[in-house]
């Protein structure tokens, strides 16, 4: 099917920053317009995934011109989910930041980036094929760029130096890897890409460009042994700016790794053994690496790497149930992660630190918002029956049924360390009395107006109330995965849909 709709979530953000700009020293402004942007995003998002998960996989062809030739978007239930969640995230962290990003800030240019990365990503999304993908990515990572350095302070750009120097990393391989695949099969549209590398008799080619584009994208995924530049600078900018960053940007490596080694790059023996290795590997990094972490944002930046180690395992175990594992937990990570940085923007906001050694007492002096934070912590944690639980259980089962014992034991071990860390972040953060050391006088919330508190919570509850959802309706988030599982493991739908136009013509 055919659509001129796809580039509706795209446009608005991109209209969106174009606007702010004209506004750039008005704050009040640009808050109001960065809010009714992100909302009518959200309602486009909205649209187009329902459309998609009742009539199924759209394109559109850029300039009329027939596949394999010119621009091509295609929007399948995977890309249209994603769409939705980067909205939803969009609009929570856009909201949260109205109060939580400072106003010199603010006059930076915060909203326009802001705006931009947003586009960015959902361009990366919906595009099919390679090279755009790169351009999208670039997109991104200047943004975040921007962002990450926005203020100037000296720990954002010992963590800046770090982020940009991987990623131009990560985008030199990725080009290196995009010129390879063109030159193996003269073309870099998705579809056309997955019919043509099948015919290479080079197989060892073959082989090293789909590694070269594992590197690539796991370096963006922070992955095993690639993951240090994450935990080095995500915690350097304001919670909102790392919100983003650890909901959504690794998550674009992820995605980028489930497309190509799903409609690309099939995985043999090898490829899935190397994918456990690294997954295992990962796991392991992230639960040890935060055992000795003072800083709840360096607690948070080393699960992010954790768990990004079960997304890595669901794609190794390479079933279409292991599949629909990593699409669900995916779903929750992104939610879930989103919402973990912009608790720690709030904790920063209440007690002017990220340090357990001088933090307490907020269970005492917050109760209501200290339980709303501990059910998103149990979340985390995959406490069953809460949303974590249930995508875990199944990568889980299925690693069971083939076997990989191994693989089972990591992932039991590393739930626990994350369990135990969250158990102490509540112990250290909430639960102990604040250390006389620490006076009630740092408290900046509590002066701050209504409208603002719960300008700033909102955010935070209805992130938590997606996640809640989750937990309460597995079955409904289960049947969506399975669907996306589905078309992924079974690509000639994929194919078809982006070579509809020119078959009917022909």
């Amino acid at each position: 099917m055919t659509s001129n709709y796809i580039l509706a979530p795209i446009l608005v953000q991109l209209v969106t920053a174009i606007l702010l700009i004209f506004f750039w020293q008005r704050v009040t402004v640009q808050r109001v317009l960065s809010t009714v942007g992100n909302t009518f995003s959200f309602i486009t998002s909205l649209i187009l995934a329902i459309d998609i998960w009742n009539f199924g996989t759209q394109t559109l062809h850029a300039g009329n011109w027939q596949p394999p030739f010119g621009i091509t978007f295609v929007c399948d239930a995977l890309s249209a989910t994603l769409i939705l969640l980067t909205s939803i995230v969009g609009l929570a962290v856009g909201l949260f930041s109205t109060i939580g990003i400072s106003i010199n800030r603010i006059k930076y240019g915060y909203f326009p980036i802001f705006h931009f990365l947003l586009m960015g990503l959902q361009g990366a999304f919906l595009t099919g094929d390679l090279f755009n993908l790169y351009v999208w990515f670039e997109v991104v990572i200047i943004s975040s760029f921007v962002l990450i350095t926005l203020g100037g302070k000296k720990m954002q750009m010992e963590g800046a130096i770090k982020y940009v120097t991987l990623n131009i990393l990560a985008s030199t391989i990725f080009l290196t890897a995009i010129g390879i695949s063109y030159g193996l099969t003269g073309t870099l549209n998705m579809a056309d890409l997955a019919q043509k590398i099948a015919l290479v008799e080079n197989r060892g080619i073959v082989q090293v460009t789909a590694l070269l584009f594992f590197v690539a994208f796991g370096i963006k995924a922070a992955v095993f042994p690639l993951y240090f530049w994450l935990p080095s600078s995500y915690h350097t900018p304001p919670s909102a700016i790392a919100a983003i960053f650890g909901g959504l940007l690794t998550k674009l490596g992820i995605y980028a790794l489930i497309r190509m080694f799903t409609l690309i790059f099939i995985p043999d023996d090898y490829t899935i053994n190397l994918f456990i290795i690294i997954a295992i590997m990962t796991m392991f990094t992230g639960a040890f690496g935060m055992m000795n972490k003072k800083s709840i944002r360096k607690v948070f930046s080393y699960l992010i790497v954790c768990h990004i180690g079960y997304l890595i395992a669901g794609l190794g175990l390479y079933t279409e149930k292991s599949l629909s594992g990593t699409i669900f937990y995916l779903i929750h990570d992104i939610i879930a992660k989103s919402n973990l940085f912009l608790i720690a923007g709030l904790i920063y906001k209440i007690r002017s630190s990220t340090d357990m050694r001088r933090l307490g007492g907020l269970y005492k002096d917050y109760p209501l918002l200290s339980i709303l934070i501990l059910f998103v912590l149990l979340s985390i944690s995959g406490v069953p029956p809460l949303s974590g639980f249930w995508p875990k259980l199944n990568i889980i089962s299925e690693a069971l049924r083939s076997g990989n014992y191994t693989l089972v034991f990591s992932i039991i071990i590393s739930s626990f360390v994350t369990l135990v860390m969250i158990a102490k972040v509540w112990a250290e953060v909430f639960w102990k009395p604040t250390p006389k050391d620490h006076p009630e006088q740092d408290d900046t919330f509590a002066p701050l107006s209504t409208f603002k508190k719960v300008t700033m919570i909102l955010p935070v509850f209805l992130l938590a109330f997606i996640s809640f959802m989750i937990a309460m309706r597995p079955g409904t988030f289960m049947n969506l995965s399975d669907k996306i599982a589905n078309e992924l493991m079974h690509s000639d739908d994929y194919i078809e849909n982006v070579f509809r136009v020119k078959n009917i013509q022909n």
